[in-house]
């Protein structure tokens, strides 16, 4: 936490060098969003409200059976069959927005303005929609909402039958489709278990279950095998060690003599003096007990070797390389570990031969698998495709018969076209502070680049730390009392900037607000 409060800290420091230069941006990029939110233009909104009674004796008998969509889905049926291409084509050509365009590309580009700004929305639970539209002229979008109003209004029913006809017409052809499709998925998947009628048993997963038993084996082995070599050279170090010496005993007029039963307890103590340390520090009484008890052993030894030199030299023991003892039993030991690492490797051989038979059925199992569940999800996806499309034909059925008994909606004009006198957009009152945040932002962005760009360091360990080398001391300065009161002038102008800067922003503001206020 203080390394990160370092850090912004720093940053801070850098951006206030470079405080001119964001207080130049903040400017800069303050006066060109005021001019672009006062420059604008106007827009106005003009709007209608339109009642749609679907209210029926038949609808709530015929729930469950037929189709019947509620508000939403009312309202999306609208919204296809007036906001298209060819209706507001048509809604152009009526409110005459169309008069200068003079090319084919410029009504496009009409056509394609007015979709965007027709909106169609739905009031509430009763059925109320409103039918929108904005223009930067009153006129044109009062014309634009009355061709709205009318094409909606004259909308016949003899469409939504149309449509019903073709909906039942396609739901046919598309039954027929999926019949053809799953008799083809049927014989495809038929095909294929009676292609690999052998291989249905067998489960990926249980072979992938067992390579991975086998992998985990043959590494267990491996491992096994590198330890018994290690074990069978270090045995062969020792012996040869043993035989130089019984050598140069013999050649010598000094016998050698062996203890290798205290040896062996030595060097099993020292092995578990290593495990001690490890855990423990050198105060611990397990390993000052061990450390002990190893001295002991040590001294008991060369008493042994002493007296066993004695008796060898008054004549009492011959010892030779071929009855030491030691070397005796390190020669069991090598012959132990060679049996050891030729059975090591007879298992790593079989392992490796298992592993490869066994990862060579693993690339045929999943691909069957794979083959078998794509087939299964195709017969599957046809299959409730097909039951799904024959019973939306049966509803479709119903559902027009519902439409040839009675009406599905009736349109009512509740409120006629009018414009709104005031403005819609833009909301300059809103649109002011996000310039004037965004004025803020600039400044601090470019003071904060600044200062990336060309940094200064404030203290020896951030040098130290960019720099990686070695820091010898630091030189403090003294400023003058010409360079503070330059610094005190520097910060008073900078702060009239801001408060100016902020002030011209109020000002704007409320005259915004007022001149808002008089046109409402």
């Amino acid at each position: 936490m203080d390394e990160l409060l370092g850090q912004i800290t720093t940053a801070a420091r850098g951006m206030w060098i470079y405080r001119r230069v964001a207080m130049l941006t903040t400017w800069l990029v303050g006066a060109i969003g005021v001019g672009v939110v006062l420059l604008m233009p106007d827009y106005y909104q003009a709007s209608a409200r339109v009642f749609v009674d679907t209210q029926s004796i038949l609808r709530p008998l015929m729930t469950g059976i037929a189709v019947q969509p509620n508000i939403e889905q009312q309202v999306s049926m609208l919204s296809r069959t007036l906001i298209n291409r060819p209706t507001v084509e048509r809604l152009v050509r009526i409110a005459d927005l169309d008069l200068g365009s003079q090319s084919k590309a410029s009504t496009d580009a009409v056509v394609d303005s007015v979709t965007k700004s027709i909106s169609i929305q739905s009031t509430g639970r009763d059925n109320l929609y409103t039918l929108s539209y904005r223009n930067a002229s009153p006129e044109k979008a009062q014309r634009v909402v009355q061709a709205l109003l009318t094409i909606f209004v004259e909308s016949s029913l003899g469409a939504a039958r149309q449509d019903s006809d073709s909906a039942r017409r396609f739901l046919d052809e598309q039954i027929k489709s999926y019949e053809a499709k799953l008799t083809e998925a049927e014989g495809r998947l038929k095909a294929f278990k009676l292609r690999n009628i052998e291989m249905q048993s067998q489960s990926g997963l249980d072979s992938a279950g067992r390579a991975a038993e086998i992998d985990n084996q043959l590494s267990q082995a491996r491992l096994d095998l590198r330890e018994a070599e290690s074990a069978r050279a270090a045995a062969g170090r020792q012996l040869e060690i043993l035989r130089s010496q019984a050598a140069k005993s013999t050649a010598g007029s000094a016998p050698d003599v062996q203890t290798p039963e205290l040896d062996a307890r030595i060097y099993a103590q020292k092995r578990n003096l290593d495990t001690l340390l490890q855990r423990y520090t050198d105060e611990h009484p397990d390993v000052v007990r061990t450390r002990f008890l190893i001295a002991d052993l040590e001294a008991q030894k060369r008493r042994e070797v002493e007296a066993l030199r004695r008796k060898a030299q008054e004549g009492h023991a011959t010892p030779a390389a071929e009855t030491n003892p030691a070397i005796l039993e390190l020669s069991r030991i090598y012959s132990a570990a060679e049996v050891q690492v030729a059975s090591l490797r007879a298992r790593v051989v079989e392992y490796e031969s298992r592993s490869r038979r066994i990862h060579e059925q693993l690339k045929v199992a999943p691909q069957l698998e794979a083959e078998l569940a794509q087939l299964n999800r195709d017969y599957q996806v046809n299959q409730k495709n097909y039951a799904d499309l024959v019973a939306r034909r049966e509803s479709a059925l119903m559902s027009g018969k519902l439409e040839n008994t009675s009406n599905v909606a009736e349109f009512r004009v509740i409120d006629p076209p009018r414009v709104a006198p005031k403005p819609v957009a833009p909301n300059r009152l809103l649109l002011m502070p996000i310039s004037l945040l965004a004025a803020i932002g600039a400044g601090l962005g470019m003071a904060f680049v600044m200062s990336q760009v060309r940094p200064v360091f404030f203290d020896g360990a951030a040098l130290r730390q960019v720099t990686q080398l070695p820091l010898l001391g630091v030189v403090g300065q003294i400023a003058s009392d010409e360079s503070r009161r330059r610094e005190s002038r520097s910060l008073m102008r900078f702060v009239m900037a801001c408060v100016a800067f902020l002030l011209l922003y109020a000002g704007g503001m409320a005259a915004l607000s007022i001149h808002s206020g008089v046109l409402g």
